[in-house]
């Protein structure tokens, strides 16, 4: 299996333990930096629509199998893969986004937690179901 990262996150937040647990509660507008040569599979991304950025969590401790969920102990000990800890054997970070900005091969972006510097692997759109009754 072969992992590529196809650009970078820029955004002021700097550390772990300064970012939001999830990109609703605070945090900052963010950049999305795309490397050249994936450019083109931009195309078709305006302002106002709503994306899933994966991540690669480089920073996390992939050891991980039991977490404390928001690192609150009134919650009990639950298996990493029932939460949406950073700490996990395979750290990919899914985070629901909004465009704020197109500019050529960057976007600026909402409610994105990640730190400064963590590498993107994809981003897919947010798809709207015409009839919400259908699964």
């Amino acid at each position: 299996m072969e992992l590529v990262a196809i650009g970078t996150v820029r955004s002021p937040l700097t550390d772990r333990a300064s970012a939001p647990k999830q990109g609703h509660e605070g945090a900052p507008d963010a950049w999305l930096a795309f490397d050249a040569d994936v450019r083109a599979g931009l195309e078709g991304i305006a302002a106002g629509d709503d994306l899933l950025v994966l991540t690669w969590l480089d920073r996390a401790d992939r050891g991980v199998l039991r977490v404390v969920p928001r690192d609150d102990p009134r919650n009990p000990e639950r298996g990493v893969f029932s939460t949406r800890s950073a700490d996990r054997p395979n750290p990919i970070g899914v985070h629901r986004v909004r465009v704020l900005e197109v500019a050529g091969d960057r976007l600026l972006v909402s409610d994105l937690e990640a730190i400064d510097g963590t590498p993107i692997v994809d981003v897919k759109p947010v798809l709207r179901r015409a009839d919400p009754d259908v699964r």
